[in-house]
């Protein structure tokens, strides 16, 4: 199944300086990527919060950085800023490459990266002879495969263990050396557990992402957790949010304490 990906941004890095550029900005080890990989990277502030999510794909001497849409020029402002006197060329591609999103299945002779077990992107220049699914089931099997994303409305609200990058390495190297935030994120992993995780849950209710779950045990003074993103199914909805460990197999609503319940899904 091949969904296009039309909400998000492609931009492409060229350039002799491009690849110890990236590795200086974001929290995956860039020096270990290889062809045929998307690999996931937090690009974070100086308080170790995420900015945004970026797939990070390696072809030849070029890398391409796939992200939400809506944080294009928050996420690019921020590149050129960094970047200074480095021989590092910024492309906006997203008009000229399209982007898909591939599950399980027949791939129509296509060569994606892959992202997880299940799931791969493609970049091409042609779709005419491609036939899609819809969004929908993309989005179904992020939730599934538990993929984070980060948006303009959850922008620098998270910390990578917040969304599990910490858990095998999947987003965050703690070898690969500094970039924005590490020392923040890298206390974190060796001080303690983190008190937040990103859970599957489903509602009866429709949410929208940037949500704030609440846990009727906890006493925390803030919301519990946030909606990560979010999909319809059938006549419910899924999403991934962070939620207070101490509390995610408890009885939680969205907004407020008289919100419709979410259910917890895919229990570890």
């Amino acid at each position: 199944m091949i969904t296009q990906l039309k909400n998000r941004t492609l931009i492409r890095l060229s350039g002799k300086d491009v690849q110890p550029f990236l590795q200086g900005q974001f929290s995956n080890d860039i020096d270990a990527l290889e062809e045929g990989v998307a690999q996931l990277n937090a690009y974070c502030q100086h308080q170790g919060k995420i900015i945004a999510l970026i797939w990070v794909m390696r072809q030849e001497e070029s890398f391409y950085l796939s992200f939400p849409a809506d944080l294009e020029e928050v996420a690019v402002k921020r590149l050129n800023m960094f970047k200074m006197m480095s021989d590092v060329t910024i492309t906006n591609v997203t008009t000229e490459i399209f982007q898909l999103g591939i599950c399980e299945g027949d791939r129509q002779g296509l060569s994606p990266f892959k992202l997880n077990a299940q799931q791969s992107i493609a970049l091409v220049s042609d779709v005419s002879s491609i036939n899609f699914s819809s969004g929908e089931v993309w989005e179904q099997a992020c939730i599934a495969n538990e993929v984070p994303e980060v948006f303009l409305a959850t922008s620098e609200k998270f910390v990578p263990q917040m969304l599990n990058l910490d858990i095998d390495e999947v987003g965050v190297s703690f070898t690969k050396g500094c970039y924005p935030g590490q020392e923040v994120v890298a206390r974190l992993h060796y001080l303690g557990k983190s008190k937040r995780r990103m859970r599957a849950f489903e509602c009866e209710q429709d949410l929208q992402v940037g949500d704030k779950l609440f846990a009727l045990g906890s006493s925390s003074a803030k919301a519990s957790g946030v909606v990560v993103r979010r999909v319809k199914l059938d006549s419910k909805f899924l999403c991934l949010a962070t939620i207070e460990v101490a509390h995610e197999d408890g009885e939680i609503t969205l907004n407020d304490a008289q919100g419709a319940p979410l259910i917890r899904i895919n229990h570890d």
